[in-house]
């Protein structure tokens, strides 16, 4: 059976290095916006562009992003701006699996992570900066971070950054920012102050509006079940017992709430987490890794902590809340039924939130069919208990990028260890060429460096037969 030809590669003259990322992350054909966006985009149109959250936006300026940094330049190429550090991290996150193979440095930067980390990793070579506008100004103001040779200003979300207060921190980091370049602004919707950024900093920009397709009921089951709220638990868990979902979110509207719900939870011994902006950055980060890595099965969230969150194959959204917004009723059932695939939506209504959800029908155009589902008396109060084969088991964690291992030095930059130091060392082994050598990241007391086309092993071995600089070393192979 003939291999199916990446569409990437045939429309758009990707490099190989970049196609074999995408046929890696499973990426061969266009999305709308990827289609309209990614050609203007390699010619240095400036663009503005009106599109959901979701709509594949991430890889369509990452794509060509990724396909034209130099990577023998050592200052950043690429900056991104962000509205929140979640966001941050899974843009990065995705422009540096589209660049893996090309070798694309990428670094997320926002704040309440510790600066001299960020500080760290910019005195290497950086090609994309990925971060929220106060931490990026911070750095700008202290001439920590140089923006001489960016080619590629992205500012994603703009009306999200608009609403979190940012819009003066956003046009002070412009006006630091080269005056050769391609400005690309992502925004869901138009608001007046945005347009005034584009007309002040936009070069005779395109428009391109992804027309935002109406609720597709064929590929999300929508339904309601009217239940009082001292109900509610018993007929969640009743409907996670009886579905057993790999993935599924379950939204509140308030922090308070979400924290309630998920305690209860955990004395049930479901596996999930909450999501909410009182937690710290590193608890958020996590709950969010482990529920894309399959580890837990339920993410409990507010809508304000879960905007910009990416899930691939969500297998169901619960309104334990009614939103209080018509407009976040879309967006949390959107995170389900997407690329073609099926996914299922519930709200659980309650007698005082009926004009609301009145609301969200009117705004949607779709009366939601109330459940017939008949939940078992038994079942609801507990009585039926979960049994042990039928529960959640986490997924192994699938690896991406199969081919490439990533090895731990005991050597530094306290050692004096430069990125060239072990470039040599490891160019020099038998059986190892220039092209298996990936990103080299030097850190304070050991250094990483990735090992590509299935090399890892090999390296392993021999890396463990000579010094660097004179001195022996000590080298691990890291797992996933």
């Amino acid at each position: 059976m003939a291999v199916k030809k990446n569409q990437f590669a045939s429309k758009f003259k990707i490099s190989d290095e970049v196609t074999k990322a995408l046929d890696v992350m499973g990426y061969t054909e266009p999305m709308p916006v990827q289609e309209l966006v990614i050609r203007d985009i390699q010619m240095g149109q400036d663009l503005i562009v009106q599109s959901k959250t979701g709509s594949g936006k991430t890889a369509a300026f990452g794509i060509p992003v990724a396909d034209g940094i130099d990577i023998e330049e050592r200052l950043p190429q690429a900056l991104v701006l962000t509205p929140t550090r979640e966001l941050a991290v899974q843009v990065c996150e995705e422009i540096a699996s589209i660049g893996r193979y090309k070798k694309v440095r990428c670094l997320p930067v926002y704040g309440k992570q510790p600066i001299h980390i960020q500080l760290r990793q910019l005195k290497q070579r950086v090609h994309v900066v990925v971060g929220t506008p106060g931490r990026l100004l911070d750095l700008l103001k202290k001439k920590h971070l140089d923006l001489s040779e960016v080619k590629y200003l992205v500012i994603d979300e703009a009306d999200e950054l608009l609403k979190r207060g940012f819009i003066e921190d956003v046009e002070s980091i412009i006006k630091r920012v080269a005056s050769n370049r391609t400005t690309l602004l992502f925004s869901a919707t138009m608001p007046q102050q945005i347009e005034a950024i584009c007309s002040k900093y936009m070069d005779s920009p395109d428009r391109i509006e992804v027309a935002s397709e109406a609720i597709k009921t064929e590929d999300i089951r929508q339904s309601v079940i009217q239940v009082a709220d001292d109900w509610k638990f018993e007929r969640l868990k009743a409907i996670i017992d009886s579905r057993n979902p790999y993935s599924c979110m379950i939204f509140c509207n308030t922090r308070a709430k979400v924290d309630d719900l998920v305690k209860k939870l955990k004395i049930g011994r479901y596996p999930c987490a909450s999501l909410h902006g009182a937690m710290a950055q590193k608890y958020r980060l996590r709950a969010i890794s482990d529920f894309k890595e399959g580890k837990i099965q339920l993410l409990v969230a507010t809508d304000l902590a879960a905007r910009g969150i990416h899930i691939d194959q969500l297998d169901l959204v619960i309104n334990y809340n009614v939103p209080n917004e018509a407009e976040n009723y879309v967006h949390r059932i959107g995170r389900t039924g997407r690329a073609g695939k099926k996914g299922e939506a519930i709200t659980f209504l309650n007698v005082h939130d009926t004009a609301k959800w009145q609301a969200i029908e009117e705004f949607t155009g779709y009366k939601v069919p109330v459940s017939k589902e008949n939940f078992d008396r038994d079942k609801i109060e507990g009585k039926d208990k979960r049994k042990k084969q039928d529960a959640f088991k986490p997924k192994k964690t699938v690896k991406k990028h199969k081919d490439i291992a990533r090895l731990r030095i005991n050597a530094g930059k306290k050692k004096k260890i430069r990125p060239g130091d072990i470039l040599g060392a490891v160019s020099n082994l038998p059986g190892i060429g220039k092209d298996d050598i990936g990103i080299i990241d030097i850190q304070d007391t050991c250094s990483y460096i990735e090992i590509h086309n299935n090399k890892g092993d090999l390296a392993l071995k021999e890396l463990s037969k000579v010094t660097v600089k004179g001195k022996p070393i000590t080298v691990k192979k890291l797992k996933g």
